[in-house]
């Protein structure tokens, strides 16, 4: 029986000529990401058992990102945990605060993560690298420290859901529409530690930054990762940044590799989405209801990216934020935040009276620069709206598209896109 891309990938780094769902592995890590959150955790688990090694400082990458710059000294003790780890074990790969950013933005850019890797870290949208053709997915701080110790981890083989997209997005659809829509029909558990693979024409018409924003939100469904194969838009996306095929492996799924689930979506069809609270599966078409929101929030490491902030900038542009809506905008990472400024882009958030922040995880769930108090209401651009998520527990998180928070923003009350694509900006 043929094999998917997944189950291929883990065939090769367990060792084995072939896997099937359910089959326990032991797998070779290719990379190991780490933030100042859950490795210092893991770190401890090492140190009370004298286990002070890393497998190799070369094949881990460091990247403090969830509460930098510091907000309390609790903060600081973790960064300096992180900060003095990485120093005394010589880890190659550190993006410290200023050269950084949001982790997963960060590795997706760097051309270390390769088709056909494996890589682990104690979070949870590890997943979004699945867009570069690799295993990748979060652990536990146990299995986190077993994976920088040894450089392996263990698997349960997962089964695999197949995603057909064919069809164009319609102006005002984006990436995010087609993920949210896709976990409303399927739900919050609809793919319990499957991957989930993303085929077909519309699929190999996206950019790499779309399909980023596709696996990223594996987790919200419930993934073990998502995953894209491998294409021309990949190789060129790779080669870009120094990296040549001689230097990966590119595995497709078989024509008779079995699925557990196949499901198939018309982009064409699509409308922007917002995923209600307080679950992302909670999705109707934007406008549906008058919302009126307190909070727009655009950044996170689903929807962080240059292509998000332009979409942003495009309908911001001439316009102003509603009174009474405090907007924050965070560049995903220190590149993208230079290039936004260099497009112009950080001056129109400005003239729309929308605050511009450094590169941080921290509005995303509810640490710093951005936390929400009771009852405020936020559009976001985020991946999560559980209860609690982004701050005081009677907030309420509706999640969309860049476009649809920046037009809420405008208007003051969660809106289509549509409304404002195509019109101009107040400024044309």
């Amino acid at each position: 029986m043929g094999m998917t891309i997944a189950e291929k990938i883990l065939a090769a780094r367990s060792g084995n000529v072939s896997v099937v769902p359910g089959q326990l592995i032991m797998c070779d890590t290719s990379w190991v990401l780490c933030h100042e959150i859950t490795t210092p955790a893991a770190l401890r688990m090492l140190e009370e058992r004298g286990m002070d090694k890393v497998f190799n400082p070369d094949q881990i990458v460091a990247v403090p990102d969830h509460s930098v710059p510091a907000m309390n000294i609790k903060a600081a003790k973790m960064y300096q945990k992180l900060k003095s780890w990485v120093h005394e074990k010589g880890i190659k790969h550190f993006y410290d605060v200023g050269r950084g950013g949001i982790a997963h933005v960060v590795l997706e850019n760097t051309g270390l993560v390769k088709p056909g890797d494996t890589l682990v870290s104690g979070d949870s949208h590890t997943c979004n690298a699945g867009a570069l053709g690799a295993f990748a997915t979060g652990v536990g701080s146990t299995d986190l420290a077993g994976a920088i110790y040894s450089g392996k981890v263990w698997f349960k083989v997962p089964e695999t859901m197949l995603i057909k997209v064919t069809g164009k997005f319609n102006p005002g659809v984006t990436p995010k529409d087609l993920v949210l829509e896709v976990i409303k029909q399927i739900g919050a558990d609809g793919a319990n530690y499957m991957v989930m693979e993303w085929v077909g024409e519309t699929i190999d018409n996206l950019d790499m930054e779309g399909r980023f924003t596709l696996t990223n939100m594996a987790i919200e469904a419930g993934g073990k990762t998502g995953i894209v194969a491998v294409d021309d838009t990949t190789r060129a996306y790779l080669g870009a940044r120094g990296v040549t095929p001689d230097q990966y492996t590119e595995y497709q799924s078989d024509a008779d590799a079995k699925y557990k689930v196949v499901i198939e979506i018309d982009a064409g069809a699509l409308e922007p989405t917002v995923a209600y609270p307080h679950i992302p599966s909670n999705g109707k078409v934007a406008g549906t209801d008058k919302i009126a929101v307190t909070h727009a929030y655009v950044g996170s490491c689903t929807n962080g990216r240059i292509s998000d902030l332009r979409e942003v900038a495009n309908i911001l542009k001439g316009r102003k934020v509603a009174d009474g809506v405090q907007m924050i905008v965070v560049p995903a990472t220190q590149l993208i935040w230079k290039q936004a400024a260099q497009e112009g882009l950080l001056e129109i958030f400005v003239d729309a009276g929308a605050s511009v922040s450094y590169p941080s995880c921290g509005a995303c769930l509810g640490m710093h620069s951005g936390v929400l108090g009771p009852n405020d209401v936020c559009i976001s651009s985020s991946n999560r709206n559980f209860v609690g998520r982004m701050g005081d527990p009677s907030a309420q998180i509706y999640l969309a598209s860049p476009a649809t928070v920046a037009a809420s923003a405008v208007n003051g009350y969660i809106s289509d896109p549509r409304d404002f694509i195509g019109a101009g900006s107040a400024a044309d």
